[in-house]
């Protein structure tokens, strides 16, 4: 579960909530036809832009930023030192029978254990790490449209109950209603759009740059592993993919 996520998600919504509970009755901000053209309006329109099942798919993606766990790269480098030191004394075949934790990893080591051609490994992996980013990269772009709708959805809401209320300035009645959807719809679109949308879609590319770096170091760890490399020199090579003070911290411990 990622933290930072959820709390800065309910927190938003929750800060809105509460600013409207502090000025009157909640109920006055919900109104069906508002919803309707916004949320409704607003994932229709996303949909013709992209395929059906990219569509749905999309919304597995989401689940990424709320349930995502980013794995320490200090952690991968200390198990890929310990696979290059056991490859290294005992041999490839060695690796065979090592517990590994992450399945990238495994999936590499076992295209070694196998005996494939170096080159073939890597062009393996480096075909796992694209074909994962585009289809991250189909959701992403999904909630980012999203988030350019949202907006652009609940002006066309405000502009019909514009239309509503002046066609209807006879009847005093109608005008609370209809002025009712042109102000709320506006605001559904920018609560959805900057509330959760966006920041979904800039948290699901950060998500995916991280698994691309650690994907990549990994893809490191298997050449150096295949090469034969020191299991040291590996270590200071894998350190560069830290950042610099961490990289410092580690070796001062040292």
């Amino acid at each position: 579960m990622d933290l930072a996520t959820l709390i800065g998600f309910l927190g938003g919504l929750g800060i809105i909530i509460g600013a409207i509970a502090t000025g009157g009755d909640v109920m006055l901000f919900v109104n069906t036809p508002s919803v309707l053209i916004v949320v409704g309006g607003t994932f229709m329109v996303t949909l013709m832009g992209i395929p059906l099942a990219d569509f749905l798919r999309s919304f597995g993606v989401a689940l990424k930023a709320f349930m995502n766990k980013r794995e320490d790269p200090t952690v991968l480098i200390e198990e890929a030192v310990r696979l290059a030191d056991v490859a290294r004394k005992n041999g490839l075949l060695a690796l065979e029978g090592e517990e590994i934790g992450n399945e990238f990893l495994k999936k590499g080591i076992s295209l070694c254990v196998d005996g494939h051609d170096p080159t073939l490994v890597q062009k393996m992996l480096g075909q796992d790490i694209n074909l994962t980013i585009k289809r991250h990269e189909v959701g992403q772009k999904m909630w980012s449209s999203v988030g350019d709708m949202a907006p652009a959805m609940g002006m066309i809401g405000t502009l019909v109950g514009l239309v509503q209320m002046l066609a209807n300035m006879s009847d005093p009645a109608s005008i609370g209603p209809a002025m009712a959807v042109a102000l709320l719809t506006t605001l559904y679109g920018a609560v959805i759009a900057n509330a959760f949308a966006i920041p979904l879609s800039e948290k699901l590319a950060l998500v995916s740059e991280y698994e691309k770096l650690n994907k990549s170091l990994i893809m490191e760890t298997i050449s150096g592993i295949q090469e034969g490399v020191n299991p040291r020199v590996l270590e200071a090579l894998l350190q560069t993919y830290l950042p610099e003070n961490k990289r410092t911290k580690e070796d001062d411990g040292e």
